[in-house]
């Protein structure tokens, strides 16, 4: 049976945080196993809202991979690579804006949300608006049938199999090859603050290299039922990000369903669940912790090691290339 190939990424604009973790990061670690995965740091595609300071994105390239090997993403098992070193993905997202009309990009409901979360307003970058397209050129470059995302994602793995079927119907060919999106069950954290996305931009992150003292703060602050005044109230637990956070990261699942009951009926304090759900973070995150800053003691071998899964990536990128070009006559020779 053929092995599935796997594309997935993150923006480097900041360090990753606990909703990453529940998002893709845990799926990474549990398929590199079994598909041949690609992961990718997509720094091009951050320029797109940061164009104004690259270096943003230029220093948080290193950071992501430190986060990468941190959870057990395994350089040996996965190809993990820099986005802007791959320049035949910007050829093919050139090719595919061709099979792509400016109205169905508008109506993208992934576009649309993030355009509204961003306030761009009238400003709205055009490299913004065509970055689905993009997208469907770094799933495609690597013939990936798999895709890790969120919820909010699957409107881009829509259009990516959009773009697949016109192209080889255009071109009858079966050169690409559609994906499918792996949902996680939890496929959202809100914030410590109760909105309903854990955001880098929203400063309400639990982030996966917070020192122990920085996480215990972050945790005291959690919002939790803003009707559960005394300790002696009733607390409502659904929708309840301290209860949320547990279910994700507990591991004790019969205490945690006593700590819901007693919530409920009254008489079990905000501060005691909180404390608890920090014990049961730290235990998650000490590990990591430690993995990190072990490896970012030598941030010139985790280069190395981008380069190398680079140079990888690459080569396979190119291979899909020149299939593609060849069916579109344009494999010229010089």
């Amino acid at each position: 049976m053929k092995r599935e190939t796997i594309l997935t990424g993150d923006r480097p604009t900041g360090c990753l945080h606990l909703g990453h973790y529940i998002g893709s990061l845990a799926s990474r670690v549990r398929l590199q196993h079994s598909c041949d995965q690609y992961v990718m740091i997509a720094d091009t595609q951050a320029l797109t809202d940061n164009f104004k300071t690259p270096e943003k994105v230029r220093e948080n390239v290193v950071e992501v991979a430190l986060d990468y090997l941190a959870v057990g993403i395994d350089p040996d098992k996965t190809v993990i690579f820099i986005q802007s070193l791959l320049p035949q993905l910007a050829e093919l997202t050139m090719y595919y804006l061709n099979l792509v009309t400016w109205n169905r990009l508008k109506h993208n409901p992934t576009v649309k949300l993030e355009i509204k979360q961003k306030a761009f307003g009238e400003n709205i970058p055009a490299g913004f608006m065509t970055y689905p397209v993009s997208q469907a050129a770094d799933i495609t470059a690597f013939k990936a049938t798999l895709v890790p995302v969120g919820e909010d994602q699957k409107p881009m793995i829509e259009q990516t199999n959009e773009i697949v079927r016109h192209f080889n119907r255009l071109y009858n060919t079966e050169v690409l090859v559609e994906c499918r999106a792996e949902i996680p069950e939890m496929a959202r954290l809100p914030g410590i603050d109760g909105q309903a996305k854990m955001g880098k931009s929203l400063n309400n992150a639990i982030y996966l290299g917070d020192p122990e003292d920085i996480l215990k703060k972050k945790v005291k602050q959690m919002y939790t039922d803003p009707n559960h005044l005394k300790v002696e109230d009733p607390g409502k637990v659904e929708g309840n990000p301290v209860f949320i956070y547990l279910d994700a990261f507990g591991e004790d699942v019969q205490k945690i369903a006593e700590l819901k009951d007693h919530y409920r009926r009254g008489g079990l304090g905000d501060s005691v669940v909180k404390n608890y759900l920090f014990e049961e973070l730290n235990k998650f995150l000490t590990p990591i912790r430690e993995r990190r800053v072990a490896f970012s003691k030598d941030k010139g071998e985790v280069l190395r090691l981008l380069m190398e899964g680079t140079r990888k990536a690459y080569a396979k990128a190119e291979e899909t290339l020149q299939e593609v070009k060849k069916v579109m006559h344009l494999d010229y020779k010089f």
